[in-house]
């Protein structure tokens, strides 16, 4: 099964069988992908890198490395240090895959503006929301609550989250950068989307008519956020269904 980045800076194989998919909800996963990542792995014998002219790694902690593209900052793998097995994002993966999420793992350490399975809880009261990337090159603040969050399942967000993201609006200029280091990619339609060069978090993304937006597994809890719907179903991945019984739409929300 074959995988990739969103710019093709990155390619990857995989040889049957995969592992089911594995949601993580650490504060590592949600503070690289966005929101949170899910994964499915094969021991390094049927692991094949196609291309990897923009894959930069990432010493996340002592025992594991992250690796992502540097040229558009998709979050694409965790591996584990002393062992022969690789956990690539299942969303970087081209459809269909035939898989399904076996478990959610991690759940505590969630953003408190979404449940892992079932419908969100009321949000928590939050004044200045403070947020980072994993590795504290980026730091930044914004006056509080988050507000509604909203999930986007495009192709565009699956392939750089690694699952898909959870972002809310808000004024660019409103947001206090303590410390900032970013890279920024130009997708199609006119956008563009920061991430952190050092290690590969997504942060937010740049509208073409201006318009902001921050990923909301950036923060650190409470955040007073709550998600609200999905958008792009029909871009989704095959392994999973969302059970929030929160509203779909296959495209925009304004579409529906």
């Amino acid at each position: 099964m074959r995988g990739s980045c969103h710019c093709g800076s990155v390619v990857f194989e995989a040889d049957p069988p995969l592992r089911g998919v594995v949601a993580c909800h650490c504060s590592q996963c949600r503070k690289v992908s966005g929101h949170y990542w899910s994964a499915s792995s094969v021991p390094l014998e049927r692991f094949h890198l196609i291309e990897d002219r923009g894959l930069d790694w990432y010493r996340s902690s002592p025992s594991a490395e992250r690796g992502f593209c540097r040229d558009c900052g998709a979050s694409l793998f965790w591996k584990p240090t002393g062992e022969a097995r690789i956990s690539f994002a299942a969303g970087a993966l081209d459809g269909p895959t035939g898989l399904k999420t076996i478990a959610h793992i991690h759940k505590e350490d969630r953003g408190d503006y979404y449940e892992p399975e079932g419908p969100p809880c009321a949000p928590q009261p939050a004044e200045d929301l403070h947020g980072a990337c994993l590795c504290g090159a980026n730091t930044f603040s914004v006056a509080g609550p988050m507000g509604d969050v909203g999930a986007c399942h495009c192709g565009q967000c699956r392939k750089l989250s690694g699952h898909y993201s959870a972002s809310f609006w808000t004024e660019e200029d409103s947001v206090t950068w303590t410390a900032r280091e970013t890279c920024e990619y130009a997708t199609p339609g006119g956008g563009r989307r920061g991430f952190c060069p050092k290690c590969g978090s997504s942060l937010w993304f740049r509208a073409k008519d201006g318009s902001f937006s921050m990923e909301a597994g950036a923060f650190d809890r409470p955040t007073g956020g709550r998600l609200t719907g999905h958008i792009f179903m029909a871009e989704a991945g095959d392994y999973y269904t969302p059970d929030d019984n929160l509203p779909q739409w296959q495209g925009w929300e304004e579409e529906a």
